[in-house]
């Protein structure tokens, strides 16, 4: 009913997060999105954001995905459905909250192929001793990336994550104010010897970086 009912007027269910503040899951033209006051977190144009990224990665080299902020799941969505992709896959996501709504909401829950883990991506990318093909860095709260996820410090935890010839994807920037530090991490990437790609105002909006092992 509430799917129907979406195709007239927006049907919207509000959860408080103590990390996200109120989040809404709202069904709209029949189909559920997850958002944030000022953002959407899943399954709208975040997930357009992070396809149009895939579209320009070889997904049949890559055997191994780490996603740092799973949200609703919406990446693992396109992942499975768009680009076929059934290799091993582990999210990372800090908000026990949004771990739910994407299992109860969206039908994304552990498997033989997807382990996740519910801590913070700082804390996981420094301990982490495994090696992935791909990493996905999609980090906000609400339309803000915080500082820490554009550190060096940060970032050579994430080079440390990525395997020889794999491939970073990170959705780096809505706000403007933050093109200052975006462009400092470009230039970081390039001394590491990488292949770095920027695309501006992705739909409209975003900053995506695509940075490749050379």
């Amino acid at each position: 009913m509430k799917q129907l009912l979406s195709y007239i007027y927006p049907v919207t269910k509000k959860i408080t997060s103590k990390y996200s503040g109120e989040l809404e899951i709202t069904w709209y033209n029949g189909k559920k999105h997850l958002n944030s006051q000022n953002a959407n977190y899943s399954y709208g144009s975040l997930q357009r954001i992070l396809k149009f990224g895939l579209e320009k990665i070889e997904l049949s080299k890559i055997n191994s995905i780490l996603i740092l902020g799973m949200g609703g799941g919406s990446v693992i969505k396109t992942l499975r459905n768009d680009f076929n992709y059934t290799n091993a896959i582990e999210a990372v996501e800090l908000d026990p909250v949004i771990i739910e709504i994407a299992k109860t909401e969206f039908d994304i829950s552990e498997n033989q192929q997807l382990k996740i883990h519910c801590t913070d991506a700082y804390q996981f990318a420094e301990k982490n001793k495994k090696q992935f093909d791909l990493i996905i860095i999609d980090l906000y709260i609400d339309l803000s990336v915080p500082d820490k996820f554009l550190s060096t410090t940060f970032w050579n935890y994430i080079l440390n994550s990525k395997s020889s010839k794999g491939t970073i994807l990170f959705n780096a920037s809505v706000k403007d104010s933050n093109q200052e530090k975006i462009k400092t991490l470009i230039d970081y990437l390039k001394s590491k010897v990488f292949e770095v790609a920027v695309y501006n105002k992705v739909n409209n909006t975003n900053t995506v970086i695509i940075a490749s092992g050379l």
